[in-house]
């Protein structure tokens, strides 16, 4: 299995009014095609920061980030975001789905920004609600939803325009502990089953303990668990 994600001495360090803090200190981590990783550590570790990185939303201060090994350093802001559109997937804590859109529609509109047809978009996105047995909640806005059920189709939004790496932070965090794992086994069978790369922030060692590898935030670096 090839690298989907690789990060390669990241540096990430904030000014404060005490001095800099120097939250990564040469970060190294790859994740392959089909992989699924936990990423752990306390809060503050710089977990979400770290996933920032990863997802070209923040600029590391030094290291290198590459995404099918293309080295993302000399990317232009467009080249940036046309990237994250087509190879990225992002799955947040709290869904972020738009209320005013059913839960196809908040599948649809990710594509037809990506350039695919309405029609193919509908049934990608049938698909993909199907794939997490919500066939029949098509046409319910997210106000309509259970929490479950919300992060469920934020998921399937996340991988509607079939990208090469998940980035997810703590996922099931807002979801009870029986719907967290329901919702959980979803993501890794999904994820799976279309080869995704995925990384995945979380502070519950049962859900970490059922990915492939764990990873630790500990003083900057990442330690293999």
């Amino acid at each position: 299995m090839s690298d989907a994600l690789a990060l390669q001495d990241i540096v990430r360090t904030f000014p404060q009014a005490h001095g800099n803090l120097h939250v990564l200190r040469g970060a190294n981590l790859a994740v392959k095609r089909g992989e699924v990783v936990a990423l752990v550590g306390p809060s503050g570790a710089g977990k979400s920061t770290l996933l920032h990185i990863a997802g070209l939303l923040e600029a590391p201060d030094a290291g290198r980030v590459l995404i099918a090994g293309e080295d993302c350093r000399a990317l232009g802001d467009d080249e940036r975001t046309t990237l994250r559109r087509t190879r990225l997937g992002f799955v947040y804590q709290y869904h972020h789905l738009l209320p005013e859109f059913s839960a196809l529609e908040n599948i649809v509109v990710p594509q037809m920004i990506a350039g695919v047809a309405r029609r193919d978009a509908e049934v990608r996105g049938r698909e993909l609600l199907a794939a997490m047995k919500l066939a029949d909640r098509a046409d319910n806005r997210p106000g309509q939803l259970s929490g479950g059920e919300q992060q469920r189709v934020a998921i399937a939004r996340a991988l509607a325009n079939r990208p090469s790496v998940l980035l997810a932070d703590e996922p099931t965090g807002n979801l009870d502990p029986e719907t967290a794992e329901d919702v959980f086994g979803q993501l890794i069978a999904l994820a799976k089953n279309v080869g995704l790369a995925a990384l995945i922030a979380t502070h519950n060692p049962a859900l970490a303990a059922r990915m492939d590898r764990t990873v630790r935030m500990e003083h900057g670096l990442l330690v293999t668990v």
